[in-house]
C-alpha cells in the first residue's frame, strides 16, 4: 500500500523485510511468545508467512493481498498472523518449508503456513493470489474455508496438525554407513539430468548450485572422469555468458527462469556470490582457463563494490525489483544504447545480443537482456581482432555503467549475516590464495575483523547485525560456515591463530548442536515444534555437510584423529538420507572418500625461514591439507609438536591416508608425490 495510515508490530524489529510489511493492515506480529500467548488466549489459528527482503513474489503477495483491506480484515479478526524473515530464522524456517514440501511435495517463497496456536502446521503452501485464478485457489478462498473448518472441526484440524509433526519427527532415513559407491550414484544422476546444450542441470528452470560444480571437478580429479569436467565448463561458461550474469555491473542474479541462462530472477544474494566465486576459482585451478580466472575477479569487483559495508562486512543481498518493476534497473532499449555509444552501438548491440524489438518479453515491450553469445563470430562479422572487439566493448560497459547508475536503483537488504559473511569471507580468502589477490584477502580479513568485534560475544556468535544492533542466538550455519571461512584464510596465510580461532568454534558448535548419535542440529531453540536435523543442500550446502569438511581439514591440520572421528559421526548420521537422494546432497558426497579413507597432509617445519611450497595451495588437491608449523603451538598434539626440522631448511613431513614418510626437504618431492608436477 502506498500510504502509511496503518501500524503494526513489526514496525519495532531490525529486519528489513519484517519493516517491508509494518505499515500493512494486516496487524502482524513477529514470530515471539507475544503471538503464541495471544493466539491461545482468543483460540485462533496462526497464519505464518515467511519470505525474505529481495523476494520477488514475497512482495507480489503483500501487493495483492496483504494490502488489500478485506483480506486484512479476515486475518485480523480470525487468525493471529506472523511474519518470519527466513534469513533472521534459518530454523524456523527449515522445519516449515519441510512441512510444506511433504504437504504438497514442492517449497518455496513466500512460504504460507496456517497452524495450532501450539505451532503444529495443518495447512501450508506458497504464492496465493488474491483471488481463484487458474483453478488455484485464492488466498481469500482459503482463508475462508479454513475459519469453517476451525469453527466447526477443531478435533479434526488438532488430530492432522499432530499427525504432520509426528511424520515431521520421522522423517529422517536410518542407515549404518555409506559407501563410494554412493558417490558414483550422484554423478550418474547429474550426468543423466545434465542440459547438454545449455550446462545445468534440468530442462527448465536453471540455478548455479555451486556445490554441484565442487563435486563435479572433485569427481574428475579422482576418477579421471573428462565428461565430469566437460559438464563444469559448458555451465560456468553459459552462466558468465547468460543473461543471469551482469554483464556491465558484474555479480550474479539468483537463478534463471528458462534453460538457456538468458532470463533471470534478477535478486543479487550474497550467498550466490560467495559460493560461485568459489566454484569459478576451483575451476581455475583445474584447468587454468583464463575466462574463470576473469570471471572471479568480476565478481570480488561487485561485492567490494556494491555489498560492502563501511567497517568490512558484507550486506545481505540487491532486490530484483526497482520502480515496482522485477529487473527494470538491468534492462535495455536499444535507442538508449545508441544514444550512449553512438558509432560502436552496433558492434555492442551485436555483442549483447540486442534487438530492435527487444529480446525480453516483460511488462513493457522493447526491453533488452545483455547477454552474449559467441564474441567470435561478432569479431569476424565486424573485421575485428578479438583484442579490438574487447576494447570496444569495455569501453561500452564503462559508458552503459554509468548510465544504469543514474536510474533507481534496486533496495539494498542491509543486514550483515553471520553465516553468509563466513562464506564471503572465505571465498576473498581462496581469491587470495589462488589468484594472489592482495585486496581480496585484505577484505576477507577486515570481515572477519568485523564478526568477531560486533557478533562475537562471550565465546557465542549471535547471527544478524543491523543499526548498529547484534542479535538472534548463532544457528548451526553461522558457527559451520565462519569456521570454513578461517580454514580459508589459514589456507591463504598459514597464520596458525586461524586455525585456533576455528577449533575454540567448532567446540562450541559441538557443545550447542551436537546430536547423541553424530551430527548436529540446526538451531538450540527449544520452542520450536521440532529440533530440526538435516543435511540436504538448498541453495547453499548444509550447515551439518559444511561442517564435517570442517572437521576433516581441522583433523588434518592438526593430526588429530578425534577430529576425523567427528567427521565419519556426522557421515553416518546421515547416511539413510544421503543413500535415498544421492544428488541432494553433493557437498557432503564431495568429501565422503576423504572420511572413509582419510586424506593427505602435509606438516612444514623449517628450522629458519619457511620454505613454504605455495603451489600446492594453487591447485585443487581434494583431501589435503597443509600446516607451517610455529615453533611453540601449545594446541598441536604432542605427535605433531614431536616433528622436528633439520639444522638448516625445513623438513617436509608427508601422511597419506593411514601412512606417513620419511621427512623430505626438497618441496619439489612433496609436489611429485602429489601429483602436482
Amino acid at each position: 500500500m502506498k500510504g502509511k495510515e496503518f501500524t503494526n508490530s513489526l514496525i519495532n524489529e531490525k529486519s528489513p523485510y519484517l519493516l517491508q510489511h509494518a505499515h500493512n493492515p494486516v496487524n502482524w506480529y513477529p514470530w515471539g511468545d507475544e503471538a503464541f500467548q495471544l493466539a491461545g488466549e482468543e483460540e485462533k489459528p496462526i497464519f505464518l508467512s515467511i519470505g525474505y527482503s529481495t523476494c520477488h513474489w514475497c512482495h507480489v503477495m503483500a501487493r495483492e493481498s496483504f494490502e488489500d483491506p478485506e483480506i486484512a480484515d479476515i486475518l485480523n479478526e480470525n487468525f493471529v498472523a506472523v511474519k518470519v524473515d527466513r534469513e533472521e530464522r534459518p530454523d524456523i524456517d527449515a522445519i516449515y518449508m519441510k512441512v510444506c514440501q511433504m504437504m504438497t511435495g514442492t517449497g518455496g517463497w513466500p512460504l504460507t503456513i496456517i497452524m495450532t496456536p501450539e505451532g503444529e502446521p495443518f495447512f501450508a503452501g506458497t504464492y496465493f493470489p488474491p483471488d481463484d485464478r487458474g483453478g488455484v485457489p485464492g488466498l481469500r478462498t482459503i482463508l475462508e474455508r479454513v475459519v469453517l473448518l476451525w469453527k466447526n472441526d477443531p478435533d479434526g484440524i488438532v488430530k492432522t496438525a499432530r499427525d504432520v509433526v509426528s511424520a515431521l519427527k520421522k522423517s529422517v532415513a536410518k542407515a549404518s554407513k555409506l559407501k563410494p559407491e554412493t558417490v558414483d550414484a550422484a554423478y550418474e544422476y547429474l550426468r543423466r539430468n545434465f542440459d547438454t546444450r545449455n550446462g545445468g542441470f534440468g530442462s527448465y528452470q536453471k540455478f548455479p548450485t555451486p556445490h554441484n560444480i565442487y563435486f563435479l571437478l572433485r569427481y574428475h580429479l579422482r576418477r579421471g572422469d573428462d565428461e565430469a569436467l566437460r559438464m563444469v565448463n559448458l555451465t560456468l561458461r553459459r552462466m558468465r555468458y547468460g543473461g543471469i550474469y551482469d554483464q556491465l555491473g558484474y555479480g550474479f542474479h539468483r537463478y534463471a527462469v528458462e534453460p538457456t541462462w538468458t532470463v533471470p530472477h534478477f535478486e543479487k544474494m550474497l550467498y550466490d556470490q560467495a559460493l560461485i566465486l568459489k566454484a569459478y576459482l576451483e575451476a581455475f585451478q583445474v584447468t587454468c582457463d583464463d575466462l574463470y580466472k576473469k570471471t572471479a575477479l568480476e565478481i570480488v569487483e561487485y561485492v567490494l563494490g556494491n555489498l560492502q559495508s563501511p567497517e568490512g562486512a558484507f550486506y545481505s543481498a540487491e532486490d530484483a525489483e526497482s520502480e515496482g518493476v522485477e529487473g527494470k534497473y538491468y534492462l535495455w532499449r536499444a535507442s538508449e544504447i545508441r544514444e550512449v555509444l553512438g558509432d560502436d552501438a552496433n558492434v555492442v548491440m551485436r555483442y549483447f545480443n540486442v534487438l530492435e524489438d527487444g529480446n525480453f518479453a516483460g511488462d513493457v515491450r522493447g526491453e533488452n537482456i545483455l547477454h552474449i553469445g559467441s564474441p567470435w563470430r561478432v569479431a569476424d562479422e565486424f573485421n575485428l581482432t578479438l583484442d579490438e572487439l574487447n576494447e570496444i566493448i569495455e569501453n561500452a560497459r564503462r559508458h552503459l555503467l554509468e548510465r544504469r547508475m543514474e536510474r533507481p536503483t534496486p533496495a539494498l537488504d542491509d543486514k550483515i549475516l553471520t553465516d553468509w559473511n563466513g562464506l564471503m569471507l572465505g571465498a576473498l580468502a581462496a581469491c587470495g590464495r589462488i589468484l594472489d589477490s592482495e585486496e581480496a584477502l585484505a577484505a576477507a580479513e577486515r570481515c572477519l575483523k568485523f564478526i568477531m568485534d560486533n557478533l562475537h560475544v562471550d565465546g557465542e556468535l549471535l547471527h544478524r547485525y543491523r543499526d548498529s544492533e547484534a542479535g538472534i542466538d548463532g544457528k548451526l550455519d553461522d558457527y559451520a560456515f565462519l569456521i570454513w571461512g578461517l580454514l580459508e584464510l589459514h589456507d591463504a596465510t598459514f597464520r596458525e591463530g586461524y586455525v585456533e580461532m576455528a577449533l575454540e568454534l567448532s567446540e562450541s558448535l559441538e557443545d550447542r548442536f551436537g546430536a547423541p548419535d553424530g551430527g548436529f542440529y540446526l538451531t538450540d531453540d527449544p520452542k520450536l515444534i521440532v529440533r530440526p536435523m538435516d543435511a540436504t543442500d538448498g541453495a547453499i550446502p548444509s550447515g551439518n555437510s559444511v561442517q564435517m569438511l570442517n572437521l576433516l581439514r581441522l583433523g588434518g591440520i592438526l593430526e588429530d584423529d578425534d577430529l576425523t572421528e567427528s567427521a565419519r559421526g556426522v557421515m553416518r548420521a546421515f547416511a539413510g538420507d544421503v543413500e535415498s537422494a544421492p544428488a541432494a546432497h553433493t557437498f557432503l558426497l564431495s568429501n565422503l572418500e576423504w572420511a572413509i579413507s582419510g586424506g593427505r597432509s602435509l606438516t612444514v617445519v623449517c628450522s629458519g625461514n619457511p620454505v613454504i611450497p605455495v603451489e600446492l595451495m594453487k591447485k585443487l588437491i581434494p583431501d589435503f591439507t597443509m600446516t607451517v608449523m610455529p615453533r611453540d603451538w601449545p594446541i598441536a598434539p604432542p605427535h605433531l609438536r614431536g616433528k622436528r626440522a633439520p639444522p638448516e631448511g625445513c623438513a617436509y613431513y608427508l601422511c597419506d591416508g593411514s601412512r606417513c614418510y620419511p621427512p623430505l626437504n626438497d618441496p619439489r618431492d612433496v609436489m611429485e608425490h602429489l601429483g602436482v608436477i
